[in-house]
């Protein structure tokens, strides 16, 4: 289930009880509003202002003879009213102005969650980079040994992609936090745009520019997409975590607890159970987005196909989000780093991973391009298949290898311009806090 994943504070946030108290919290300010353009009686303000927030239990068991959840709210929250007050609750406003206007408050608060540990991640990766940027390791591609790199430059890769979601998450958290009061079709008919006006700015809301009868359905698209790219990027950490745990390459050791328990058969395991959970969950906010896609297209001014899907889809990718990210970063914090171990993998194919310092040499000392080529890669080939060294194999050929060609360093000293970008990406990380 995906309360599993809920963390605290974003749990508050899906509860009943909170979408109800917003609800209630929009009808004050909407009649708050309509009272002060005299359409409200003031002593009718004061009786809705004092009324208490009706329970769950109680909308639950109203809508059972009413099938309309709004109706069953406002019958719960009025009940305790006085007739005269009770009437002017709800005024020239339909359901979807309410539930939309409060769903873009809740939508806001979810996306600062979510981007503060966005943010927090970014900023721990960038940390760690810079403190690996000069521990060697090997570069695979294709999952085949390349070249040496760093393992601060592995992580800073991680580091700036996930510094891009930042601002995507802004920007939809921009979009979605929106609300609309504009009455049945959004044409203001039986409300004024002040009462808009009034309650979104209390909320903290931009508000629809031409409404129909509910809010724009690209806009939760787009915090969908944003949540999606976001946990694909988590996911590539992850994916990058559990392949270097694996027992032939065991550079990287992801934190367990004293408790942790591998297998139910076999005592010795280690598995990245937390990077393999990272890259689940990944799966699940893709497939959300789609649905987010299909509630775009609504018939005429609005239709109903959204609600469902969004009672599942949003409280579920924000939870799932929010953990991913907040576990992720549980991850990094914890990351045990072997570098002895990463020197030994690059030495693991015996000079191999050199081949291109030694065939550009031969190059820059006159040889042609493809018959030096065609030589360090038979020569490669040969010391593979033979168990021999690079080296070996090439003074067989009378092409002397020099100590410095077998350096790791003779790779990595030209990237004092990619540090220099992680220290811009650090500092900015360091100064701004998301909220």
């Amino acid at each position: 289930m995906i309360e599993r994943y809920a963390r605290p504070e974003m749990a508050e946030l899906w509860t009943e009880e909170t979408k109800y108290a917003t609800w209630v919290r929009v009808e004050v300010l909407a009649t708050t509003a309509q009272a002060e353009l005299g359409v409200v009686p003031p002593e009718a303000l004061d009786v809705i202002r004092r009324a208490p927030l009706p329970t769950v239990e109680r909308i639950r068991e109203l809508e059972r003879t009413r099938d309309h959840e709004i109706l069953a709210f406002l019958a719960a929250y009025t009940e305790t009213m006085a007739s005269d007050a009770a009437r002017w609750v709800h005024h020239g406003m339909t359901s979807y102005d309410l539930v939309d206007t409060s769903l873009g408050h809740i939508l806001a608060r979810s996306c600062d969650l979510v981007t503060g540990a966005a943010h927090a991640l970014a900023r721990r990766l960038a940390e760690r980079a810079l403190e690996h940027w000069d521990t060697p390791c090997i570069a695979r591609t294709h999952g085949i040994h390349a070249e040496p790199t760093t393992f601060g430059q592995k992580l800073a890769v991680h580091a700036h992609a996930l510094h891009r979601c930042l601002a995507q998450l802004r920007a939809a958290r921009t979009a979605v936090a929106v609300g609309t009061l504009s009455g049945p079709v959004g044409t203001y008919a039986h409300i004024s745009p002040q009462v808009e006006e009034r309650v979104c700015g209390e909320l903290g809301l931009g508000v629809e520019p031409v409404p129909t009868q509910v809010v724009a359905r690209d806009r939760h698209a787009q915090l969908l997409s944003a949540l999606a790219i976001t946990g694909a990027v988590v996911e590539q950490f992850a994916l990058e975590m559990r392949m270097l745990q694996r027992t032939e390459v065991a550079e990287v050791d992801e934190p367990r607890t004293s408790a942790y328990q591998g297998s139910s058969a076999m005592p010795h395991k280690r598995n990245p159970t937390t990077s393999e959970r990272l890259c689940g969950l990944a799966r699940i906010l893709r497939a959300n987005a789609g649905a987010a896609y299909e509630n775009i297209a609504l018939w005429h001014e609005r239709d109903l196909a959204h609600s469902s899907v969004e009672r599942v889809i949003l409280p579920d990718s924000l939870t799932v989000a929010h953990y991913q990210l907040v576990s992720a970063y549980a991850l990094l914090d914890g990351l045990r780093v072997f570098p002895d171990r990463m020197a030994r993998n690059i030495d693991l194919t015996r000079g191999l991973v050199y081949s291109s310092e030694i065939y550009l040499d031969l190059v820059s000392d006159g040889a042609d391009r493809e018959d030096a080529y065609r030589l360090v890669q038979e020569a490669a080939t040969e010391a593979w298949s033979s168990g021999t060294g690079l080296a070996g194999s090439l003074e067989s050929r009378g092409i002397p290898v020099r100590d410095e060609q077998l350096d790791p360093g003779r790779f990595l000293g030209n990237r004092a311009h990619l540090k220099t970008r992680l220290e811009t990406l650090n500092k900015e990380l360091q100064q701004h806090v998301d909220m």
